[in-house]
């Protein structure tokens, strides 16, 4: 598998449910939200731009993803609804892995740039740093429309972690 092919079986509408875990604070937190992915060819715009950004070619971009999320179906917590493109830039030499290039969430920021990895089992792995603070992502499909991730962050050691749950919202036919 490929950047690509999981960016496709990421493709539509999903119920998402986050457990978030501060172990500094020693707190947890629930929340459930809607994530919407679309996929954006190489040719797109949006992502062209975020590969020249981020100092990238936009023709070494195999395409990307805007993903939109809304947590209003959260009835306990306040409503955030946003979005962001990502643009995967995999290595020549080995596919499976790569950099994903995000767009950053404020004006004048420079991209977020994550080394990506997937591995034999079709899960994907994103790595990112910032100074001495950390963040590794993986995502995995246990089944077609269910999609896990687990998430650690931190900087001399993980402080903070999350895990989700993804059903992806089919329509009866």
């Amino acid at each position: 598998m490929d950047i690509n092919e999981f960016l496709q079986k990421s493709e539509g509408k999903w119920f998402s449910q986050r457990t978030y875990y501060d172990l500094t604070q020693q707190t947890s937190q629930d929340s459930k939200s809607e994530i919407t992915i679309e996929l954006l060819p190489a040719t797109d715009a949006a992502v062209a731009r975020l590969c020249h950004q981020a100092g990238f070619s936009p023709e070494d971009s195999c395409g990307g993803a805007r993903i939109g999320w809304d947590n209003s179906v959260d009835w306990d917590a306040p409503a955030q609804r946003g979005q962001t493109v990502v643009a995967a830039v995999p290595s020549p030499q080995q596919p499976q892995t790569g950099q994903l290039v995000q767009q950053p969430s404020g004006d004048g920021q420079a991209p977020l740039v994550a080394c990506y990895e997937i591995a034999a089992d079709e899960s994907l792995t994103l790595t990112a740093e910032a100074g001495e603070t950390y963040s590794q992502e993986r995502l995995w499909f246990a089944h077609p429309n269910l999609r896990l991730r687990t998430v650690l962050q931190g900087s001399q050691s993980v402080s903070r972690t999350a895990f989700y749950s993804e059903i992806r919202r089919v329509s009866a036919q």
